[in-house]
């Protein structure tokens, strides 16, 4: 009967933080700039121009109906190039890294789109008109009346995609990218413990994503008290 060994953790937490440390800052990036390209991907959706609905609509489609993984394995081959020769950075610089967060950024910007477009149809119409009918452009009262009161209905949706993008970052696994997983399993590797490892790993998913959902729900019930 095989023998939990769990004596290896605590020594390598170290490493352990460093990984996670690279989990987190692709994550938070990746949130902060998606929503961002989302914000706007929305807008440009719900425009009268066509060419920008259009645009956004094919972005969205295109990035929703490939996989996560063939979009990492797309951004690897082809941001490095781009860096090098366009960028004049050197060769030395973390090129896994960059690639694995401009592949989540422009990855789950389709998503956060859909999330923000639904949650500025949900503003009540007449409060666009109002804000024409005192003098405001469409941008102002985009900016100023309808995507506040968006993002405060969108919080716990927001946050729960966030957390659905913490759990994919355990992907770039396909990179060679020391995350938190990469090393987790790399270090059960090492030390034989390879099992209590990957369920140490897992632990700490379920915890931080779990603890996250409890958030979003108590966040979506004071917004509906």
């Amino acid at each position: 009967m095989y023998e939990f060994d769990w004596s290896t953790i605590i020594p390598n937490l170290p490493w352990l933080l460093a990984g996670m440390i690279v989990t987190l800052k692709i994550t938070i990036t990746a949130v902060i700039f998606g929503i961002i390209w989302g914000t706007l991907l929305a807008v440009m959706r719900l425009s009268d121009f066509l060419p920008l609905r259009w645009f956004a609509r094919l972005y969205v489609d295109l990035f929703r109906s490939v996989p996560l993984v063939m979009v990492l394995l797309w951004f690897y081959l082809v941001v490095p190039r781009f860096l090098q020769q366009v960028l004049g950075l050197s060769p030395q610089s973390d090129i896994r890294l960059i690639s694995a967060i401009v592949a989540f950024s422009l990855f789950e910007a389709a998503y956060y789109a859909e999330i923000i477009r639904a949650g500025i149809q949900s503003i009540s119409g007449g409060q666009s008109h109002a804000a024409l009918a005192l003098g405001m452009t469409y941008g102002q009262s985009m900016r100023l009346i309808i995507l506040p009161q968006a993002f405060r209905a969108m919080v716990p949706l927001l946050l729960t995609q966030g957390i659905v993008l913490f759990q994919d970052t355990s992907l770039v696994y396909v990179l060679s990218l020391a995350d938190f997983f990469r090393t987790a399993d790399t270090l059960g590797v090492n030390s034989g413990t390879e099992i209590e490892m990957v369920l140490f790993a897992g632990a700490v998913y379920f915890v931080i994503s779990l603890s996250a959902s409890l958030l979003a729900s108590y966040l979506k019930k004071k917004r509906t008290v």
